[in-house]
């Protein structure tokens, strides 16, 4: 790459830590040029307050703060939701918001003319990867720049000294640098002592938990709440008729209020290494148990038991960078049709941490009381008979050869 060349460059700016010291450095290292953040609004909140005014004070001539957190919600956490992707139990908070900001990049790196697009991921995780598949989707020839893969900076005590020494006002302390990753969906923690996966989680630490409580702070009666499903998409809790992206915010006040949805996980990063990370999704973790739930009365045994399947192959495609691929759309399809009667009410109770099953009702449910029953039924029992000795001719076979009877 041709730096001289590079008078433009767009930033995926959140303010953080990486971000906030690569405007500096990219006016050090690429000849002053003109650097354009963008910050995908994806629900994180507070985090986008006083963020156009860092940003053009640290070096940016503009700041673009996008709202896609619908785009988010409806494209791709609902979807992945209906089929239940997790990655190694990770409900994938990370991961859903980065194709549609690396989208967003492209679309206005082409509108403002720029030379190049910037991310401020590590050489060592999963989001350098994702911001850069889609960005080559999207704009195969545009120039990539990743200064975690270019300076000289060796972790993130160096990146406070550089923040100090160019005046860049951070939010962090050294005490509490975790690296975190927040959006609507959740909230991920890693480094400090996390590093150590012998070091228990600091869940009764005041600040450490921003999305709810730990389950010992939680009440000591338990909160009841229903969630209404139209070919499986969330349209209401308790009875009130919201977009899907409100019913994660309804969901994420009760779940964090519960100490609902937190997993501490070594996961398999697809750089190779394994990680320990810390995270909170209490709507998240609610709403994946309520439509799984759902689906159990609606859903018949075998596109059940395939989407099981293939919601490893979707989670995996998703969280290594691919969600704009062929092969996620044509399961995306999949997903569609088998959502055709996911519709009904799931009622739940949330207990300090728990997600207790109270009701599940659909207008489609495939569930007979008649047939399975332990009383009297219209089922013909003697029926059982000739399908076991089908079923089992293939055994009674084997047993005949080994008895020298065929």
């Amino acid at each position: 790459m041709d730096k001289s060349k590079i008078k433009k460059i767009v930033l995926a700016y959140s303010g953080g830590l990486d971000t906030s010291i690569i405007i500096p450095w990219l006016k050090e290292n690429y000849n002053n040029p003109e650097i354009i953040a963008v910050a995908g609004d994806v629900g994180q909140n507070d985090e986008l307050e006083g963020l156009e005014e860092k940003a053009i004070k640290t070096g940016a001539s503009k700041l673009y703060i996008e709202d896609l957190t619908d785009e988010m919600v409806d494209d791709v956490i609902i979807p992945s939701m209906q089929m239940g992707a997790s990655y190694e139990q990770y409900l994938l908070g990370t991961a859903f918001a980065r194709p549609i900001i690396g989208k967003r990049l492209v679309e206005i790196a082409k509108k403002e003319n720029a030379d190049a697009i910037c991310h401020g991921c590590t050489g060592k995780g999963n989001d350098q990867v994702r911001f850069e598949l889609a960005i080559k989707r999207f704009a195969p020839d545009m120039p990539i720049i990743a200064p975690w893969r270019e300076w000289d900076i060796k972790g993130r005590d160096e990146e406070i000294d550089y923040a100090e020494k160019h005046n860049v006002p951070l939010k962090i302390s050294r005490e509490t640098n975790y690296s975190k990753d927040k959006n609507l969906w959740h909230l991920s923690h890693e480094g400090l002592d996390l590093e150590d996966p012998a070091n228990e989680p600091q869940y009764e630490k005041p600040g450490f938990l921003e999305m709810g409580v730990s389950p010992l702070a939680a009440p000591d009666k338990a909160t009841y709440v229903t969630i209404d499903f139209e070919k499986g998409v969330p349209v209401a809790v308790d009875g009130e008729k919201m977009k899907a992206s409100d019913v994660i915010r309804k969901l994420n006040k009760l779940g964090g209020e519960n100490g609902i949805g937190l997993l501490d996980i070594v996961e398999n990063r697809l750089v190779g290494m394994k990680d320990r990370g810390v995270y909170e999704t209490p709507g998240g973790t609610i709403l994946y148990k309520a439509h799984q739930l759902l689906e159990m009365i609606t859903l018949d045994k075998d596109t059940a038991h395939m989407k099981t399947k293939l919601a490893v192959d979707f989670a995996d495609l998703l969280y290594n960078g691919k969600w704009f691929s062929p092969l996620r759309e044509a399961l995306s399809a999949f997903v569609t049709k088998s959502q055709e009667y996911v519709t009904g009410t799931v009622k739940l109770k949330l207990y300090k941490g728990n997600i207790i099953t109270s009701s599940i009702t659909s207008p489609h449910s495939l569930y007979s009381e008649d047939l399975v029953t332990f009383e009297e039924s219209s089922y013909d029992q003697t029926n059982a008979t000739g399908f076991i000795n089908l079923w089992g001719l293939p055994d009674t076979v084997l047993a005949l050869r080994e008895q020298g009877k065929l």
